[in-house]
């Protein structure tokens, strides 16, 4: 019988999650976060929780048919943890990627590029990379004045913003999905003329900033998604009817 465990926080992996129970494939879902927990429909397995790669490894000898990693293109860490748990195992690794869009305005390869660019120019900025880039962007010249960010709402996010010394009226502390007029109305609160964005995809909200950003008169900068490779939706569906579900 086909057991996948799916390593999760991502749209991708909730629709794999619920795919998976409305077909007859047992399934568990790992998430890093209660937020990623309650984003998942009732009666799936889940687990929640940060692991390491050994701990990762630990679950995994629960005994899985494969392991799916749905987690988030930029998650490069709990990508790398995945791959050593499977190989620690012996257990098949298959990457669920999000499609891409195509980058709009500026685009820059990597988080110390970005300072690097910012450090180049004047004005308000509001982040929407999320609580792992903020220690990153202290090294924005003027970044308790210039930058406004928008993360996820908790009070240890909100206390790790302070500790860095970003002013507490310029976080925007609120769940997404975000829609064009809700990014237009942080646009405009903040008064930022640059927008900054990972490439995260149309499940991501990638349009939607690209369009707010379009209507507010602001620059888009978008932090490239890393490289990688793996099977679409679509495609890891047909890999588990055919090959595992056998």
């Amino acid at each position: 019988m086909c057991r996948l465990l799916i390593f999760g926080g991502t749209t991708e992996g909730r629709q794999l999650a619920e795919y998976c129970a409305g077909n007859g494939i047992d399934a568990v879902v790992s998430v890093a976060t209660d937020y990623g927990a309650s984003l998942l429909p009732d009666g799936i397995d889940v687990r929640c929780g940060r692991l390491d790669a050994e701990q990762m490894a630990e679950l995994i000898r629960a005994g899985y048919s494969a392991v799916v990693d749905a987690t988030h293109p930029y998650a490069v860490e709990a990508t790398e943890n995945i791959r050593r748990a499977c190989t620690l195992t012996g257990t098949e690794y298959l990457r669920l990627i999000r499609r891409s869009s195509v980058p709009c305005g500026k685009t820059v390869q990597d988080i110390e590029g970005l300072v690097a660019l910012l450090n180049e120019t004047s004005g308000t900025v509001l982040s929407t990379l999320g609580s792992k880039s903020l220690e990153a962007l202290t090294q924005v010249r003027d970044f308790s004045e210039r930058l406004w960010v928008r993360v996820l709402p908790g009070g240890e996010i909100l206390q790790h913003c302070r500790e860095l010394g970003y002013d507490e009226g310029k976080v925007i502390s609120e769940k997404g999905p975000f829609t064009v007029e809700q990014n237009v109305e942080h646009l405009r609160r903040s008064g930022a003329g640059i927008l900054l964005t990972k490439e995260s995809g149309a499940n991501g909200g990638y349009p939607e900033k690209t369009e707010a950003a379009r209507i507010c008169g602001a620059e888009l900068i978008t932090l490239a998604r890393p490289a990688e490779s793996g099977y679409s939706f679509d495609e890891m569906i047909g890999i588990i009817e055919k090959e595992l579900k056998r």
